[in-house]
């Protein structure tokens, strides 16, 4: 047996034991939760030193207020984040409203109004951000394409961080020396930078799998735990290619386009995993459209990687129908170990529920990080994170049973 089919059959084991006890109430749950909990201490038995151990920030929601590269120009590049339309009314001082406006961006700010009120900064002043923004917060979700010094061209190639020049590691050895004068860790990277890692092109794909290895390198520096390594575009369309009657064997449908998606998938996970894994670092699939925009394929590719450094990263919120806000999560929680969006997106209303979400993956045994991202609403990024702080913090304080 695989070191992941031991991971799943535990998690397996644990979340059946975990609904069978909820039958007998909501006290038999806390005890089973309890039995599966971090270092034996169940999460309602959890100081809170332990449950903030157990949230993230996250540079993505806060990548308004963050310095750009002059050159990039505007309009959502990785590294330059785009203009957001002034607000069209004053933004709720409190939770989001149930209902949901399909993305309203960053709480109607702009850049320069959020900037204005909340100051300017790099990913290099990100760990006091954290540490001042998020009380007791010592992990962050750090994404890719806010990383390096804007003014030094050196160390980008075109438009992304190259943690493989002189200079980039230099950098990365200032904020690593950032992170340890404030006690504030990197638990996980959102990279965007690795493409074309389900083909067709495979000289493409070898040049996105050797990317993946220059940060899997340079960010070994940061002491990171894991990196998701799957942006919007890097596991094929967008809009998966449906099945179609084109066998003429015997009519039926097929998905012949899936398939070889999957295949070149697979062998460049394989890859990333062999290089993750010699340094201790886990490569990670979050549903992320594309082929991960089925739980399924993510569960086929980690399954047929069957490396103990390939995993799920989940997201509360990426998915293509609202069914998935649950059913998908669950597929993908018993995979999942290290970190976790903890996301709130307006474009699903009320049935964006981010404690259910929350409770759903320590049903299912996880011990990992959940990172704060607020995707869009009626909050800004900065505000919207730190509602999800306090969802989070008030699923990890009482986690009733999730049917």
């Amino acid at each position: 047996m695989s070191a992941h089919d031991r991971i799943a059959v535990s998690d397996g084991l644990n979340r059946r034991g975990f609904f069978k006890a909820a039958g007998a109430g909501v006290s038999a749950a806390g005890l089973m939760l309890a039995q599966s909990g971090d270092a034996g201490a169940g999460a309602q038995q959890w100081t809170e030193k332990d449950k903030l151990a157990r949230i993230a920030s996250c540079s993505y929601p806060i990548r308004y207020i963050f310095k750009t590269r002059p050159a990039a120009g505007r309009g959502g590049g990785p590294g330059q984040p785009a203009t957001m339309p002034p607000a069209t009314g004053a933004p709720p001082a409190t939770a989001p409203a149930a209902g949901g406006r399909g993305g309203q961006g960053n709480g109607g700010m702009t850049n320069a109004q959020m900037k204005e009120k909340y100051g300017e900064i790099t990913m290099l002043d990100f760990p006091q951000f954290t540490k001042d923004t998020f009380p007791g917060v010592s992990h962050m979700d750090l994404f890719s394409g806010l990383f390096g010094d804007v003014t030094d061209d050196s160390m980008f190639a075109g438009r992304q961080f190259d943690p493989s020049t002189l200079s980039g590691r230099k950098w990365l050895e200032k904020l690593a020396s950032n992170m340890a004068a404030t006690g504030v860790k990197c638990q996980h990277i959102s990279n965007n930078a690795p493409t074309n890692l389900a083909g067709p092109d495979e000289a493409l794909r070898k040049e996105g799998v050797e990317i993946a290895r220059k940060w899997l390198e340079g960010c070994a520096i940061l002491g990171v735990k894991s990196m998701r390594m799957n942006s919007t575009s890097a596991l094929g369309p967008s809009i998966r290619p449906p099945a179609i009657p084109r066998d003429p064997g015997d009519g039926y449908p097929r998905n012949l386009d899936i398939g070889a998606l999957l295949a070149a998938a697979i062998e460049s996970y394989k890859a990333m995993a062999d290089y993750g894994g010699k340094l201790g670092i886990r490569v990670t699939i979050e549903n992320h459209w594309g082929l991960a925009a089925d739980p399924m394929n993510v569960r086929t590719i980690i399954d047929e990687v069957n490396h103990p450094y390939c995993e799920a990263s989940p997201d509360f919120c990426n998915w293509e129908h609202d069914y998935m806000l649950v059913h998908g999560l669950k597929a993908l929680a018993p995979y999942a170990h290290t970190n976790v969006h903890a996301k709130y997106w307006d474009r699903w209303g009320d049935k964006n529920d981010v404690q259910r979400s929350t409770r759903i993956m320590l049903a299912a045994g996880f011990k990992g990080t959940f990172a704060l991202e607020y995707e869009a609403g009626p909050l800004n990024g900065i505000e919207g994170a730190k509602y999800l702080y306090k969802e989070v913090l008030a699923a990890l304080s009482s986690p009733v049973p999730v049917i």
